[in-house]
Order: structure tokens, then sequence, then C-alpha cells
């Protein structure tokens, strides 16, 4: 479900409910002349819209502005937006803190762009996972008043983790290709693994009429097909759905 589609009664059932918030997250980066520029972004958005017929979803707006860097090529014809993370920062902790403040509880972010080094952070989800932080304590501090963890209230607290009960795992991001996925997958950048991903995902952003390879990182792009981007999808869902799972319904703590 769209949330800008959303009327409030259907808003109120996906925080009872605890439906899974979920951002796509990404950017606007040249990826050769056979590919939209938007691919980071539009990988998660299909994703996740193939995944919401077999599940309660929200799918917020996509956010495009993130830090695209013009490591690939300057942005001059080409295309490339890069947003800096100190920009992104306040953005992110503003849109984390209204989700809360709404009521949610079960928000992600989805992200593709650099994400082989999600473990160790590139820009753009550094900015919004530090921004996932920032808005948690912020919203804890305001909700139960300062020293709420040390208060004997929350003497369970370590417990509670282990039956998933934790407020830092109400927002969460993620990256759409994990390290198996990788490990199984042609990882890439605009060569055969994404223009193969795209072509499953949304055919109408590839031209291979347009292809050049002149540059090291499009020379596999000719061997692309549908079928092997299909291939990363399959694993793409399955991990999704391990993410989100069913709906929560367990009741906000004190």
């Amino acid at each position: 479900m769209r949330y800008e589609m959303m009327l409030p009664h259907q808003i109120r059932t996906a925080i009872d409910q605890r439906w899974p918030v979920v951002l796509p997250l990404g950017v606007l980066e040249y990826h050769g002349e056979h590919l939209a520029v938007g691919l980071d972004t539009l990988v998660v958005v299909r994703s996740l819209e193939q995944l919401e017929k077999e599940m309660p979803l929200v799918i917020l707006p996509p956010f495009y502005y993130g830090a695209g860097s013009y490591a690939v090529e300057a942005p001059a014809g080409k295309g490339t937006v890069h947003v800096d993370s100190s920009e992104l920062l306040p953005l992110a902790r503003g849109l984390f803190r209204s989700l809360l403040r709404i009521g949610f509880r079960n928000v992600h972010a989805v992200i593709h762009h650099q994400s082989e080094n999600f473990l160790a952070g590139m820009p753009t989800d550094l900015a919004f996972k530090l921004a996932a932080r920032q808005a948690t304590f912020e919203f804890l501090e305001k909700q139960r008043g300062e020293g709420w963890w040390g208060d004997n209230k929350m003497a369970a607290y370590y417990a509670e983790h282990a039956t998933g009960d934790n407020p830092f795992n109400w927002v969460r991001i993620h990256p759409l290709m994990d390290q198996t996925i990788i490990e199984g997958y042609d990882f890439d950048h605009a060569g055969v693994g994404e223009t193969s991903l795209l072509l499953a995902l949304d055919p109408a952003g590839v031209d291979m009429s347009k292809l050049s390879t002149e540059r090291w990182y499009l020379a596999s792009a000719g061997k692309a097909t549908r079928q092997h981007g299909q291939r990363a999808v399959e694993m793409i869902l399955r991990r999704l759905r391990g993410i989100f799972g069913p709906p929560v319904t367990t009741p906000d703590p004190p």
C-alpha cells in the first residue's frame, strides 16, 4: 500500500498490526548510456511492489536524492545528483522522528547504492543509520523522560531483546542485497548484474541499443538477460520476506 494514498483509518490499522513501513532509499546516478539514472532506487521500489502483493506492506514515497558521488563520472550531461551526507542527516532524522510520532514501530529503509560496503557503511546509508538512532533516542527521552533506560521498569530490557521487543529495531536500514546474495550473483555497477536486474524488474529503464563499453565497468553488460536478473530478484524477495515477516501486534512497552 502506498503511504501517500492511505486514508487515516488504514494508517491506524498499519500501526495497530505493525505492518512494515518501508522507505526505498537511493540515488540518481550515471549507469552508462543504456540504463536509467534512477536504477539504484528503482530496483528497490520494484522489488517492494512485488512483495506488496504477498503481505501487508506500507511503501513510503521513494527517496532518490542520496549521496550519489561523482566517483563514476562527472555530472555534466551524465545526470548524477549528489547531496552530501551532512545534508541528508537532518532530513532523515526529521523523517524518522515524524514516523515514530505517527505511531509506526516497524520502519525500514532499503538501499542498493554502494551496498557492497554496507557493514562498514557509505555516506547515504551511514547518514540514515545515524538518523535512525538519533531519532529513536530523542523519541524515547521525550516519551519516557530522562533516565528512562536506568529506571527499574526497564529491568527486563535485555530479556525483551531475546523476544524481539527492542526499541532500537523500530527503525532499521537494510541493503537490498546482503553478502550471501552478492556472493551468488554478479554484483557490479551497470554491468551484467545491474543490467540484468533492471531488465527483470523494470525493462523500461534499459535500452541496450545505447550500450557503450568504453568504460571498464560496462564491459560485461552485453551479456545481461532478464532471466539472469530474475535469479537475483528471487533471492532478494526471499530475504525481504525474512526481514519483514508476519505483522507484529505486540503493544508498545510503557
